[in-house]
């Protein structure tokens, strides 16, 4: 016999809670938190958090990789993930050895169970993958593993128009 009792109490009563104030938030794309948990290769960027939205149960921000660049291998622990593409191509490598491979396009959901090791991969040269990352838990687990990646992860400079990579 199972001991768990999920307790819900419903509704706060009429009048109890400051909805102004613990009610919807809205977080503009363009003032997301950089500062999270990063792996090589891939710039992520918190939307939902405790810190941001007061969220407990869940982390959602975006995912940018370069053209052509490849994130370092790595899972997240017991959280599961759900990736959505929102453009560019998305390779995924996963396993003991990143020996499985699949790809998503624009519109295409990902879902990454727990403690699996894997790796995205921007499968385009000349178009960035851009992507919705949401989370089980707003606990910022990334864990980095040092396993050889069938692609190696790649130094992606970013240029700015002004400065094009000189060599």
């Amino acid at each position: 016999m199972s001991d768990h009792h999920h307790h819900h109490d419903g509704p706060p009563a009429s009048g109890t809670v400051d909805w102004k104030n613990n009610g919807i938030k809205v977080i503009p794309g363009d003032q997301l938190d950089p500062n999270t948990a990063q792996t090589p290769g891939m710039n992520r960027a918190a939307a939902i958090n405790t810190a941001r939205a007061g969220a407990k149960k869940l982390w959602a921000g975006t995912v940018k990789i370069f053209p052509n660049a490849k994130t370092g291998a790595h899972h997240h622990g017991e959280l599961e993930s759900v990736i959505y593409v929102v453009s560019g191509r998305a390779r995924m490598r996963w396993g003991e050895n990143l020996e499985y491979v699949a790809e998503a396009g624009p519109g295409d959901f990902i879902f990454v169970p727990p403690f699996v090791p894997h790796q995205e991969i921007n499968a385009s040269t000349d178009e960035p993958l851009d992507c919705v990352l949401v989370r089980s838990d707003n606990e910022n687990v990334v864990v980095n593993l040092d396993i050889e990646p069938v692609e190696k992860p790649e130094a992606v400079k970013w240029v700015d128009p002004i400065h094009r990579g000189e060599t």
